[in-house]
């Protein structure tokens, strides 16, 4: 089957096309013939090994253990393996997965989902990473309740647009911070104000918000708690920059340390892709309230220029992989 794979860590370039063994779905796993991938923030880490932390994760010291990346899916099943009970061949599913850059793609059962019916495959594959993680920063681990004002920096990305499109739909008031070229789509999926970053700063304490979502950001804890109520709670969605061996994640080890000594909750979110998670997020799609966001649709081969623009900031939304 066609696939991208990369044999060394680097920059995007070293995604290349191959053509490599069909896999077969294991206990609990499907196999799914992909219609289309999301690409996300994660495909670049892992592309290029950085930071070190994720080698030692299970993700391969030296090399990748698996060659084939993206974790997006949207597709239909081809087949089923050992204790399956909920899916069958024929099925349109989305969800996440391991290697949705190839033709097949195996992914386990608990992590798919029936595809929303008025989506297509390229809109579907827009979501699962980034919906369920915004669907998880706001109603999990920020607790977020109707009424409440909520700051989403970076709500022009691919968790940002979900992240500001679902804390309306739980009766929210949502502040989104972007770039200026990005505030007109900020403003059109319902933010109720946009910042420009460039020229505002969100977090100098003239106004105070109940939760703040920052979103793969590299502000220092002491300005984004600036930014809170006494009693408001902070989740950090991903962060870039920082050292080569764990990245930004220092501010989350951070956070936890300091969180009970103060009346501010300041939490790191640890993302994932669950069934049930998919299935509330196929709710409020399919009831018109989130609409994913396509920036562009690209073929498999495209890969490493979806990447590459997701990392310099060009990508509006979700760049999406067409199969």
């Amino acid at each position: 089957m066609k696939a991208i794979v990369h044999d060394v860590y680097g920059p995007p370039e070293v995604l290349r096309p191959a053509e490599i063994p069909q896999p077969v779905p294991g206990r609990g796993e499907v196999l799914v013939r992909v219609r289309a991938a999301g690409v996300d923030q994660g495909v670049w880490h892992l592309t290029a090994g950085r930071p070190y932390l994720i080698r030692a994760a299970g993700f391969g010291l030296r090399a990748p253990a698996n060659r084939v990346r993206g974790i997006d899916v949207a597709g239909r099943v081809a087949a089923v393996g050992p204790d399956v009970t909920r899916l069958r061949a024929g099925d349109e599913v989305y969800g996440g997965c391991g290697g949705s850059f190839a033709e097949y793609a195996c992914a386990k059962e608990d992590q798919l989902a029936p595809k929303p019916r008025t989506l297509g495959f390229e809109e579907a594959a827009a979501v699962p990473v980034s919906a369920c993680t915004a669907l998880k920063a706001l109603r999990d681990v920020g607790r977020l309740t109707a009424g409440q004002h909520v700051l989403v920096l970076g709500a022009s990305g691919g968790v940002g647009t979900f992240a500001v499109q679902l804390a309306k739909a739980l009766g929210a008031r949502v502040t989104g911070v972007c770039s200026p070229g990005k505030a007109d789509l900020v403003r059109s999926i319902g933010a109720d104000e946009v910042l420009d970053y460039t020229t505002q700063d969100p977090t100098d304490g003239s106004v105070r918000y109940d939760l703040v979502l920052d979103i793969a950001g590299n502000r220092p804890l002491s300005r984004l708690r600036r930014a809170l109520t006494a009693r408001g709670t902070l989740v950090i969605v991903g962060g870039e920059g920082g050292g080569s061996w764990i990245g930004g994640n220092d501010r989350q080890l951070r956070a936890l340390m300091l969180s009970p000594f103060t009346g501010q909750r300041l939490r790191p979110l640890a993302a994932g892709v669950r069934h049930e998670d998919l299935l509330a997020l196929t709710r409020f799609i399919e009831a018109g309230r989130v609409t994913p966001v396509v920036d562009r649709v690209h073929p498999l081969a495209e890969v490493p220029e979806a990447v590459r623009r997701l990392r310099a900031g060009e990508v509006r939304g979700k760049a999406v992989i067409a199969v």
